[in-house]
């Protein structure tokens, strides 16, 4: 049989080795580091959103690249971006088109047009587009060079001419001039290739138009030079657009100056023949240079 002492020596012994050890566990726990708590906080970054912009309505005045730069009646242009998501809209019935959304290409310049905008950092990007019919129809035909009888080809180019008129300052970029002998209204060869360069040129710079004025020389009388001076930039016009493919709406009204602005003194027939000339500028507004 087994005893266990309970004496007085004994029993302390126990309670003294407990207490110990105890105190030892408590001194363990309370100089123990804390764990650290978990940081469970996050920042979110969400993109900025596209505030509304303002509805604005006028005339695209200038295409580049996904940009359009719209002119208002009042004068003020606007530059708006397009993007994939850009909604264009038209009416239907337009050449059997039955769809509400139209490709980008279909953003003429001269064409009217509504257009629902976003403001972003980047500026104002379109988000609905919406045009008529008929405008879009008399755009494509004077763009695309569609003959639909004489009267309409006229009035259209004469309307989108009416447009251009609008702008009145432009930038001079360059000027050719093709020179005639006495009296006559005929271009020569050189002159030919000459108009047909300036018309290249003239095709590789962005919202280019061109001015056509038509001048003689000092030999004639003033009716006779006014007449001669019209026919000769008639003549270069007629060239231009039917020989060198320059379409009709890039084309500012041409006029004649008859004996104005001699480019040399008609004291010497060296003078005069510079002086019976067609002077062929080209011309980039000064609100569109650079677009």
């Amino acid at each position: 049989m087994n005893v266990i002492s309970r004496s007085p020596k004994y029993l302390l012994m126990i309670a003294l080795l407990s207490g110990a050890a105890s105190g030892s566990l408590s001194a363990q726990t309370q100089d123990a580091p804390a764990a650290p708590s978990a940081d469970v906080s996050a920042t979110a970054y969400l993109p900025a959103e596209k505030v509304a912009g303002p509805e604005i309505k006028g005339i695209i005045s200038a295409r580049s690249g996904d940009k359009m730069q719209v002119t208002a009646a009042d004068g003020s242009k606007s530059v708006i971006q397009i993007d994939d998501a850009t909604k264009i809209s038209a009416s239907k019935g337009l050449f059997g088109l039955n769809r509400n959304k139209l490709a980008a290409t279909s953003l003429l310049n001269g064409l009217p047009v509504t257009v629902k905008t976003l403001q972003t950092g980047g500026g104002l990007l379109a988000s609905q587009i919406n045009l008529q019919n008929k405008d879009l129809k008399t755009a494509s035909m004077i763009h695309n060079g569609t003959a639909q009888g004489f009267e309409e080809q006229t009035a259209a180019t004469a309307a989108l001419r009416g447009r251009m008129g609008e702008i009145d300052q432009y930038n001079v970029k360059s000027t050719t001039n093709v020179n005639f002998d006495t009296g006559k209204a005929v271009l020569s060869a050189q002159a030919k290739n000459d108009l047909c360069a300036a018309a290249a040129t003239a095709e590789g710079m962005s919202n280019a138009l061109l001015l056509v004025v038509g001048y003689t020389d000092s030999t004639g009388d003033e009716d006779f030079n006014q007449v001669l001076s019209e026919k000769r930039a008639g003549r270069v016009v007629n060239y231009l657009q039917q020989a060198c493919g320059w379409k009709p709406y890039r084309m500012l009204t041409p006029t004649g100056m008859s004996e104005a602005d001699p480019l040399a003194s008609n004291d010497t027939a060296e003078g005069k023949a510079q002086n019976r000339r067609v002077a062929v500028n080209i011309l980039v507004s000064k609100g569109l240079d650079g677009l």
